[in-house]
């Protein structure tokens, strides 16, 4: 099989660590995740957004261009959890959208991005995973992570209108949209086989399509 690089987008909460992890184990791939612990700048952030937000951004972005690249050098197959192009066109648009980047911040940031995605290479597909709001609220309420007790239902529908936004006129590479709310791919293998399934025929070339 030919060197293949897969992205995982999705909204907070929409299962893309989980889906990561178990492609990356039944087909063998190498994957990367968001890394929060080492950023040098998230605790600033969260005692002072309108102050960090831009730095956070730019770490971000250096962040994630280095592992898109590192997982595209490597001769295996790569899986990714989160995609760089959600930093700008979701994240990034957010904080500018709620006042925490100011629009000589945001513009600049744009700037940076656009120089250096032109020079990424080009992903072999996107899965988006999508699910109601309510679902990723009461998933988010689950799992209890300090760093996401201010999340909002209010929030994560602005995020995930920004994500409809986005992949109107997202064309690198094909899209897969997953709905996760009715694939229970962490307990039901039947669920990831039929994931996995929907993953390669997409990489042979097959027609686009919604799975629900």
């Amino acid at each position: 099989m030919p060197k293949r690089l897969v992205l995982v987008a999705g909204n907070i909460g929409s299962g893309k660590t989980s889906l990561t992890e178990r492609i990356g184990e039944r087909l063998g791939w190498i994957t990367a995740y968001e890394s929060v612990a080492d950023n040098p700048f998230l605790a600033d952030f969260y005692a002072d957004m309108k102050k960090w937000a831009f730095h956070l951004q730019i770490y971000f972005l250096g962040h994630r261009a280095q592992q898109h690249l590192d997982m595209w050098n490597d001769p295996r197959s790569a899986i990714i959890d989160r995609s760089i192009y959600e930093d700008a066109f979701i994240f990034a648009r957010a904080l500018h959208h709620l006042g925490n980047m100011t629009e000589p911040e945001y513009h600049s940031y744009r700037k940076v991005f656009d120089l250096v995605v032109a020079h990424l290479p080009t992903p072999s597909l996107l899965i988006y995973l999508k699910a109601p709001v309510p679902v990723l609220m009461n998933r988010i309420r689950k799992r209890a992570r300090n760093i996401e007790t201010g999340i909002t239902e209010e929030y994560l529908a602005l995020l995930d209108s920004f994500y409809e936004d986005w992949l109107r006129s997202f064309d690198l590479c094909p899209v897969l949209t997953i709905r996760s709310d009715d694939l229970d791919f962490v307990h039901r293998p039947q669920h990831l086989d039929l994931v996995v399934q929907r993953i390669q025929e997409k990489l042979a070339g097959k027609e686009e399509m919604v799975l629900d």
